[in-house]
C-alpha cells in the first residue's frame, strides 16, 4: 500500500482556549518505530483529557470547574493528567478506531488489516505494571485527530464487532475509565452503585459496567437526560442534584459512589453512603476543590479510591465484554475532523448524552 507522506490534523499548539487547535493539511504523517504500527484512523472519541489537558485544569493552581476555555494562570511544570510539563505542537485524541496499515520493525506484518481500537495507557514493556513508567495517547504522545496516528503494537487492541467506526471510537477512554473504577471499588452484586453525571460518557459507562457486575444502579442526571439515560439500563435514576439527596433515595442503601463530577455537591454524595461503605473518583468536572468532612469519613469507616491509570487487563477485558455484546455505545453525535472545535465546544457544553466523535 502506497502511503502519503503528509496528512491531514488537528493540532494543539498550546495552552488555552479552542483556537488554540489548529488544522494543518500538510502535516507530516508519522513513521512506525521498533515495536509500533500504524493506524489509518477511521474515527476518534473526545473526551475530558483532551479539554483538561489543552486547559491546562491539571494543574494546582487551577481551582475552577472544567470549563474548556483558557485560565487566567496554568503552571508550566504541572499541566497534565500525571503533573508533568507537556510537550506543543501535540496531537491529542485517545480514542482511535482504525485499520493497521503499516508496522515497525519487530512486529508481525500478519497485522496489517486488522481493525483495532486503541488502549490510551503507554506502559513501559519492561514494567507494565509500574504507573510511575506510563503515559497517556494524545497527552505523552500525538494521538488521534489526525488521519495516521503510532502508537505500540500493544496498545492497538484487535477487535471483531458489527458496530461502526464511531461507536468503537466511544470505549477507550470513557469505558476503560469506568471499569478501572468499579475495579478498584471491588463492585460485585452485593453492591448499590450511585452513578452522578450518568449522562456522561464515564458516567453511561459506569451505569452498564455496574449493571454488567450485577450491582443496583441508581443514576443521577438532568431531568430533560433522563430518557436517554433510562435506556442504559439503571435500575432508578434520580435529578441531577437533589436537594435532599438522603430523602430522594429513600430506602436505598448506597455502598458505592462511583463519582467523576465532585464540585459543590460533593459532601452530599458522602453523606449517602452506607457504614464501610466506597467512594471511587476519576473527574472533578464540577471543581476539584470539595468540602469534606473527616467525622464522616472515619466514623462512617469509608474507604476512598482514586483511579487514573487502570490495571493492564482492564482494556482486554473491554473488548471482549464489547464483542460479546455485554455492553453497548452510547454515540451522541459526530463531527467531521475540520470542525474538532465545534465538536470540542458541544462536549463542554453538556447538551447531550454519551459520546461525541470526530471522523477524519
Amino acid at each position: 500500500m502506497s502511503l502519503p507522506d503528509t496528512m491531514k490534523a488537528m493540532v494543539t499548539m498550546g495552552h488555552g482556549g479552542l483556537e488554540q487547535m489548529v488544522l494543518h493539511e500538510d502535516w507530516p504523517r508519522p513513521e512506525p518505530a521498533a515495536g509500533e504500527v500504524l493506524i489509518k484512523v477511521a474515527a476518534c472519541g473526545l473526551n475530558n483529557t483532551d479539554v483538561n489537558t489543552r486547559s491546562g485544569w491539571y494543574s494546582k493552581t487551577v481551582t475552577d470547574a472544567t470549563t474548556g476555555g483558557a485560565f487566567e494562570e496554568v503552571g508550566e511544570e504541572d499541566p497534565t493528567w500525571g503533573g508533568n510539563p507537556i510537550t506543543f505542537p501535540r496531537i491529542q485524541g485517545a480514542d482511535i478506531c482504525g485499520e493497521i496499515v503499516a508496522v515497525g520493525e519487530g512486529v508481525d506484518s500478519a497485522r496489517i488489516g486488522q481493525r483495532v481500537i486503541t488502549d490510551g495507557w503507554l506502559r513501559d514493556p519492561d514494567d507494565p505494571g509500574n504507573m510511575d513508567k506510563t503515559g497517556y495517547f494524545g497527552s505523552e504522545r500525538d494521538g488521534g485527530f489526525a488521519e495516521y496516528a503510532t502508537t505500540l503494537a500493544v496498545n492497538a487492541v484487535p477487535i471483531n464487532s458489527n458496530l461502526t467506526d464511531a461507536e468503537l471510537a466511544t470505549f477507550s477512554c470513557s469505558y476503560s475509565t469506568a471499569e478501572g473504577m468499579l475495579t478498584r471499588a471491588n463492585v460485585t452484586d452485593k453492591d448499590t452503585v450511585l452513578v452522578p453525571g450518568a449522562s456522561g460518557g464515564v458516567g453511561g459507562a459506569l451505569v452498564q459496567l455496574a449493571k454488567r457486575r450485577g450491582a443496583r444502579v441508581i443514576a443521577m442526571a438532568s431531568e430533560t437526560k433522563h430518557a436517554d439515560v433510562a435506556k442504559l439500563g439503571p435500575d432508578r435514576i434520580l435529578p441531577r442534584a437533589p436537594e435532599n439527596l438522603r430523602a430522594a433515595l429513600g430506602a436505598e442503601k448506597i455502598t458505592v459512589v462511583a463519582d467523576v463530577v465532585g464540585g459543590p455537591y460533593w459532601p452530599n454524595l458522602i453523606d449517602s453512603l452506607e457504614r464501610g461503605g466506597r467512594y471511587t473518583c476519576s473527574g472533578a468536572i464540577a471543581g476539584p476543590m470539595v468540602e469534606f468532612d473527616l467525622r464522616t469519613f472515619y466514623l462512617r469507616d469509608l474507604t476512598f479510591t482514586g483511579s487514573t491509570v487502570i490495571d493492564p487487563q482492564v482494556m482486554q477485558n473491554l473488548v471482549k465484554y464489547i464483542e460479546a455484546g455485554e455492553i453497548k455505545p452510547a454515540l451522541a453525535a459526530t463531527y467531521p475532523l475540520e470542525e474538532l472545535r465545534e465538536a470540542q465546544a458541544a462536549f463542554i457544553a453538556k447538551q447531550h448524552t454519551g459520546n461525541i466523535v470526530v471522523i477524519p
